[in-house]
């Protein structure tokens, strides 16, 4: 039978990288042509940011390492190399499943020291990713979390969201929760080639209108804009029109960051699609791996009367300090990922 070669005691030749860490089995399933999925158990839920993160949260939970979504920036990308992976097509391709976070998560929040600080989800790889349509780990995360009068917030692209809208509305009732969508890339065509596995803008805004609709605020990130491709003001007028037409209650927006091996991999994706802005990107991030403060200053001057314009209110508590620098918490994660 096809799941034959999938049990515990089969080598299956998965990479020493996943071995450390409470390694289950590898499953591949026709419903997900072309994915991995490495199910693990964790032995922690909660991950400290340190303070040197300058985030504004210092717990978040995350149910998977990689990202089906397959975004050409996703800065999370240099996470899979401390799995032995590779931070491009295995990102993409081989994702992480810790298939008892939930239980793992309800008994960390139980203990007397807990002080029911925000934990944020979605801040590494999204918590609505296709594969949380096979493993449904996110309604014991919010269950836990809500049970313990913990607050949480989450961010992500994925209109699975949808499945859990009762939960996170009943949820909002007993504690602080803030929801919010990400959504930078409003042209068709762009968005298939820079953000192959996400659902569509359109999806996205019915998304955010559904959140609305439960009685939810719904925040928006507008990020990452990219230099010379998503940056104009036709392009930020018309998302940021179509974002207020239905019913957000916030945006953040800030520019593209590159980052250790997500900068490579975005770059022979550019060298590919845009090859006329190679030079460009290279002129723009010579000096490491965030957009100068002329060009920043420039966005900011730009998408500023455009948030105005649209009535809608910019940033807003928790995704308030989520500039470049602030969302790298990937890499402020890596000792507590597991």
């Amino acid at each position: 039978m096809r799941w034959d070669g999938q049990g515990v005691g089969v080598d299956d030749g998965a990479l020493p990288g996943l071995q450390r860490m409470g390694f289950i089995r590898s499953v591949r399933s026709p419903q997900f042509e072309g994915m991995t999925f490495h199910e693990i158990l964790c032995k922690s839920a909660l991950n400290k940011v340190p303070n040197a993160a300058m985030l504004p949260f210092r717990y978040t939970v995350n149910g998977y390492r990689g990202c089906s979504h397959a975004c050409r920036y996703c800065f999370a990308r240099p996470t899979h190399e401390y799995l032995d992976l590779d931070p491009g097509a295995d990102f993409d391709t081989q994702v992480v499943v810790k298939t008892n976070v939930a239980e793992v998560l309800r008994r960390e929040l139980s203990r007397r020291s807990w002080q029911r600080e925000t934990v944020a989800l979605g801040t590494n790889t999204d918590p609505y990713q296709r594969a949380e349509g096979r493993y449904a780990l996110m309604p014991g995360i919010i269950a836990a979390l809500a049970d313990s009068g913990t607050p949480f917030s989450i961010l992500t692209k994925g209109t699975l969201l949808r499945r859990d809208l009762p939960l996170i509305t009943e949820a909002a009732r007993r504690v602080d929760v803030s929801v919010a969508v990400s959504l930078a890339v409003g042209d068709p065509d762009l968005h298939k080639d820079v953000e192959p596995g996400t659902p569509t803008p359109q999806a996205r805004l019915g998304l955010i209108s559904a959140v609305r609709e439960a009685g939810l605020d719904c925040h928006v990130m507008v990020a990452p804009v990219l230099p010379h491709l998503t940056d104009s003001v036709a392009h930020l007028d018309a998302l940021l029109g179509e974002i207020a037409a239905v019913g957000a209650t916030g945006v953040t927006a800030f520019g593209l960051h590159l980052r250790g091996s997500t900068r490579g991999w975005f770059m022979a994706w550019l060298a590919r699609s845009h090859p006329e802005l190679v030079a460009v990107y290279r002129e723009l991030y010579g000096r490491g791996a965030y957009l100068p403060s002329d060009y920043k200053k420039m966005l900011h001057d730009r998408v500023t009367p455009l948030i105005a314009k649209h009535g809608l209110a910019p940033d807003r508590r928790p995704f308030r300090a989520a500039a470049a620098p602030a969302v790298d918490c990937a890499e402020a994660l890596q000792p507590t990922l597991f």
